[in-house]
């Protein structure tokens, strides 16, 4: 779960580079075909195979959920917003994975832990509230719908896993979101906008291939592989250190800056979802 976390903060940061020279709806697409083509040589090196079962076809159909549609809305918001903001905001996504298997699965949590969800929504706020104009916005809410998207594939993932092969249930996960992605990419076509990728720099393309094998192949076979592990609700904790690796990051490599309101925010959301990692252990201490 650590190792998904440095993945995803990282290849956030990555994506960012590569998406200020390719449009998002393009950009996924080629994320994805070069994930399958890495997760490819995995399966078959491990010798794993695909068996036709209602449980795979169920995973495989979770694809077109997460990275399908979940990436497609954060990709987009990510042309919009710093990637910094971005990986803050996707710091919440362990507060919606509770409430969604609340809903769907009926994981029950305490009255300390809905305390935790609203102080992790304010930081959110804080984060956000300097955003004041229409595309900052735009990219908070298609990244917070992502985030959701991304949420309840986890909790509906937790349901099927069981003894899947990780690698082979990454793959196909991966082959229907690109299916799903390329139909976006069409539907865009169609609809008259254009994608040209004919001026996209050499930076450009390692950007988007390095972001491909990162976060979409690498990071998925970490996460489903401690999925199988954990609950859903203690694999989502781990979700709060993606901010901790993408701000660091953001820092380091595109020069992001965080403002004073925002480092507040930042602070309120690590810190309710680290009280919440302290919540949910709190049992497992106790002896039996």
């Amino acid at each position: 779960m650590v190792a998904a976390a440095a993945c995803w903060g990282t290849a956030a940061v990555i994506s960012k580079r590569a998406v200020d020279e390719i449009q998002p709806l393009t950009l996924l697409p080629i994320e994805l075909t070069v994930s399958v083509a890495v997760l490819s040589i995995a399966a078959r090196a491990r010798h794993e195979r695909f068996t036709n079962t209602p449980q795979m076809r169920r995973l495989a159909a979770l694809g077109v959920l997460n990275p399908g549609l979940a990436y497609a809305l954060s990709l987009a918001g990510l042309a919009r917003i710093t990637a910094s903001m971005s990986v803050l905001l996707w710091a919440i996504e362990p507060v919606l994975i509770l409430g969604f298997a609340y809903v769907i699965i009926r994981e029950k949590f305490s009255a300390a832990l809905g305390f935790c969800a609203a102080v992790a929504l304010a930081g959110v706020v804080l984060v956000v509230l300097r955003t004041n104009n229409h595309g900052s916005t735009t990219g908070v809410l298609l990244t917070i719908a992502g985030v959701a998207a991304c949420a309840l594939y986890t909790v509906l993932s937790s349901r099927h896993l069981v003894d899947a092969a990780t690698v082979m249930v990454v793959l196909i996960q991966q082959i229907t979101a690109l299916a799903f992605a390329v139909l976006l990419l069409a539907g865009s076509f169609l609809l008259g906008h254009p994608h040209s990728i004919a001026s996209v720099s050499a930076t450009g393309w390692t950007s988007a291939i390095a972001a491909g094998v990162l976060y979409y192949g690498v990071a998925f076979w970490f996460y489903l592989a401690g999925l199988r592990r954990v609950s859903a609700g203690y694999a989502g904790m781990f979700i709060n250190l993606v901010p901790v690796f993408g701000v660091t990051a953001g820092a380091v490599f595109l020069g992001e800056r965080l403002s004073g309101r925002q480092w507040g925010g930042a602070a309120l959301i690590l810190g309710a979802v680290a009280a919440v990692v302290a919540l949910q252990l709190r049992p497992a201490a106790q002896p039996s």
